[in-house]
């Protein structure tokens, strides 16, 4: 199978160019060609911008593509428009994200999407950045919404031929995020280790790896629809995955479960500085980490222990340089600081 990969050299883009080749499929990257990394060999590089130059794809051909980075739907009609007549399937990477609320726990794929209005959508469109971390910070309210138009572009462009892929937390090697990566290397420093919220709540994420393997086994059968893609395959607690961490890197932390009212009455952000936290008092985005992924397990998807994401988000953590700006999780002092809170409030309450 010859694979088109929109995008390419960043996280999950690199771990579909890995799945690709070990199930023995040509691969070509498409992207603007602005940041280093180690590319295998063998796979073909074409440079150009999603917002005007798709020059390089003219006249070409390829049986499958995956678009790990269409963001504002315009950009996502342009590319499906262009490849219609060229590729025989599209796989687009969308967010759970695109449902307007999570009130109600295990949302499927018929749930209702986010909108936005016609004004809103010209705001976004008129913008030439379009990476998703730009989009995220602007226009985050809207970041969605934006989605759901993105799979009804492609699908607008090529009927009846369009995996849309609705992935929850994507973690792993490779994820510049930090927003699991923070939690594997908290806990391998040891010593108290600030938890937050009900120890027994849901969360859900993917390695994604496995999200790119799944993919390509999908693009190969040329299955077409609609897909919450997060895992695991059962329930997974705070508790848990906490503890997961802590025996997959042999750590003594301790972990100090505080409720969601100190947290907030503290001031910590939910999400960016401790990620995979949700208050389960906002009632809106509640259940945003017990969706419903049965479908997708029922046709294929399949998850690693979470041993192994940790050790090798470990590994791969391991060869970033020391001073790089983490950019979701505590600061040793912020987090020294509402330890030492606690314990003042817990000593006042003994």
């Amino acid at each position: 199978m010859k694979v088109l990969i929109l995008g390419g050299t960043v996280f999950l883009g690199r771990h579909l160019i890995d799945a690709s080749l070990a199930r023995g499929h040509e691969v070509t990257i498409f992207n603007r060609g602005q940041r280093e990394a180690e590319i295998p060999a063998g796979v073909e590089r074409l440079t150009g911008d999603r917002n005007g130059d798709l020059a390089p794809l003219r006249g070409r051909n390829w049986d499958a593509v995956f678009d790990t980075s269409g963001y504002v739907p315009r950009v996502v009609r342009a590319s499906a428009s262009l490849l219609a007549d060229s590729v025989e399937h599209y796989t687009f990477v969308s967010s759970v994200s695109v449902y307007k609320d999570t009130r109600v726990p295990k949302i499927d794929e018929s749930y209702e999407v986010a909108t936005i209005t016609d004004e809103q959508l010209r705001e976004v469109e008129s913008i030439q950045l379009i990476e998703g971390q730009i989009v995220a910070r602007q226009y985050g309210e809207w970041y969605g919404a934006l989605k759901a138009l993105c799979e009804r572009a492609a699908e607008e462009a090529m009927p009846g031929r369009v995996c849309n892929v609705r992935a929850g937390l994507i973690v792993g090697p490779f994820d510049y995020s930090d927003r699991f990566t923070y939690w594997p290397r908290r806990i391998a420093e040891g010593g108290d280790v600030l938890a937050p919220g009900r120890p027994e709540r849901q969360v859900q994420f993917i390695d994604a790896r496995d999200l790119a393997e799944w993919m390509v086994r999908v693009a190969e059968t040329r299955r077409a629809g609609t897909y919450n893609a997060l895992g695991p395959d059962d329930v997974l607690t705070m508790r848990r995955l906490l503890e997961e961490c802590k025996a997959a890197t042999g750590s003594d932390a301790r972990f100090v479960w505080m409720d969601e009212a100190f947290l907030l009455d503290a001031g910590l952000h939910p999400w960016s500085e401790l990620p995979l936290w949700l208050p389960e008092e906002d009632e809106v985005n509640r259940y945003f980490l017990s969706i419903d992924n049965s479908k997708a397990v029922r046709d294929g998807l399949t998850f690693r222990p979470i041993a192994e994401t940790v050790r090798d988000t470990l590994a791969w953590e391991a060869t970033r340089p020391p001073d790089t700006e983490r950019r979701a999780g505590l600061s040793p002092e912020r987090e020294r600081e509402v330890l030492a809170a606690w314990r003042a409030r817990e000593t006042v309450n003994s």
